[in-house]
């Protein structure tokens, strides 16, 4: 102890009883114990959210699938469910649905990436082989039962982190979504095939009186003016897909009225409104649309009729002139739309006894004695008036001999009590032959 103060007081080398356990000071990590928890820090832009408790998930799940609903029920199209659905995923989503002719992408941009996406989609759909794309971070199927229509596709944008974990259930919801647009497209596409298909079903009855005013008021509702007339269309087809070949009459004439009944394809082609010469459009328009329509199958065009009361007899022009092409082997494809042939169709339409009489007083006869002796005076003169009368040619196009299409002539004469020399029998003997191949499908055989 020193002077004039007390002794110091000795510093404690060990725990006092009573005393709580002092804190040691901080050592470095000992190996085998555990990392120091460092204090969460905030998310960094671009990340996602980190992932909910079971309960918020879930109520998220619930709230952005009914915003999906409303937005497809309220009109706004999948191009809101696709916004949706890439807000909540992280990064771009696409909804392809190939039946409805449907592909959008959210967030817009990249009109590339959606390219490939349609083709990939497509290809699944057809069974087809295709690679999954390097862009593709996941998808949904759209299933309509056990059918799959399109498909919910999100794709790799931005930081590969930033996708949420819960994309999968994101896309699920907004593929949903989706089926319900399906749902409603195709609930109209009924209903529009079934009023059409009962416009065309009321002009294919032949009543005798049609009430026009009411047909084209109610084609009018599909977007179809009939006020002005109309050329008919009718086709067999041989592809499996009507409603393609409906579609592409519908995509090639504005306001064409399209319906496959019983087999057939048959078109309504209104004459436009304002056109100079609207029947002339009209025909057009029908013919440019059939030539399209070959490779599907047989067209039949009719002509063009300007009252909407006499649509009935155009349609039925339309099926006479279908299936005269399809059982006919005389080579008049070319020439059936027009002149002569047009004229005899119209007739034929509306008074088939007449043409069937002027058959009858033609070239009957000898139609008669070709199929009872084998041979062939109804193909000679035929060739005959399509050589312009030019015995020399006649016989070097059928392979005869000049005396042998003489004497065939002479039978015709002989026969038809009209002779082929003679410029006003020619004509008539001409005339028989159109009506013979227009009606010789209808003809007892």
């Amino acid at each position: 102890m020193g002077p004039g103060g007390p002794p110091p007081l000795p510093v404690p080398s060990a725990h006092m009883p009573g005393q709580p356990e002092p804190i040691p000071p901080p050592t470095p990590d000992m190996p085998g114990q555990p990392e120091p928890i460092p204090p969460p820090a905030p998310n960094m832009p671009g990340q996602p959210e980190p992932t909910p408790p079971a309960g918020l998930l879930v109520e998220r799940l619930r709230s952005l699938h009914l915003e999906m609903v409303d937005a497809v029920l309220a009109g706004d199209g999948l191009e809101r469910v696709a916004e949706l659905a890439a807000g909540a995923a992280g990064g771009p989503v696409a909804i392809v649905i190939p039946r409805l002719g449907t592909a959008v992408l959210a967030p817009e941009g990249e009109e590339g990436a959606l390219a490939w996406v349609e083709r990939y989609v497509a290809d699944r759909l057809k069974d087809r082989p295709a690679r999954v794309p390097d862009g593709l971070a996941a998808e949904a199927p759209i299933s309509a039962g056990d059918e799959i229509v399109g498909s919910v596709v999100l794709l790799r944008g931005g930081a590969p982190d930033a996708v949420a974990p819960e994309a999968a259930e994101f896309l699920h919801l907004a593929a949903v979504a989706s089926l319900t647009e399906v749902a409603i497209a195709e609930a109209k596409d009924e209903v529009e095939r079934n009023l059409r298909g009962s416009v065309i079903e009321d002009l294919r009855s032949r009543e005798a009186h049609i009430d026009a005013t009411e047909v084209v008021r109610r084609a009018a509702r599909l977007g179809c003016d009939l006020s002005g007339g109309a050329v008919v269309l009718c086709a067999e087809l041989t592809t499996d897909r009507p409603r393609h070949v409906v579609a592409t009459i519908a995509g090639e004439v504005a306001g064409a009225l399209a319906q496959h009944l019983d087999g057939r394809v048959y078109a309504l082609v209104p004459a436009p409104p304002d056109a100079e010469a609207p029947g002339e459009e009209a025909l057009a328009s029908a013919r440019r649309v059939a030539t399209r329509l070959q490779r599907h199958g047989t067209v039949g065009v009719s002509s063009f009729y300007s009252d909407p009361s006499e649509l009935p007899r155009a349609l039925q022009e339309a099926e006479l002139v279908l299936e005269v092409l399809r059982q006919s082997d005389a080579p008049i494809a070319q020439d059936i739309g027009t002149g002569t042939y047009r004229l005899l169709f119209r007739v034929l339409a509306s008074h088939p006894e007449e043409v069937r009489s002027f058959y009858e007083d033609t070239v009957a006869p000898i139609v008669k004695y070709d199929d009872q002796y084998g041979t062939d005076l109804v193909g000679t003169l035929a060739s005959y008036l399509e050589q312009n009368c030019n015995m020399n040619a006649t016989a070097a196009a059928i392979y005869a001999h000049r005396h042998t299409v003489a004497y065939r002539l002479d039978r015709v004469k002989e026969l038809t009590r009209l002779d082929p020399m003679q410029s006003e029998d020619r004509e008539r003997l001409g005339l028989g032959l159109k009506a013979y191949r227009i009606i010789a499908p209808r003809l007892p055989k």
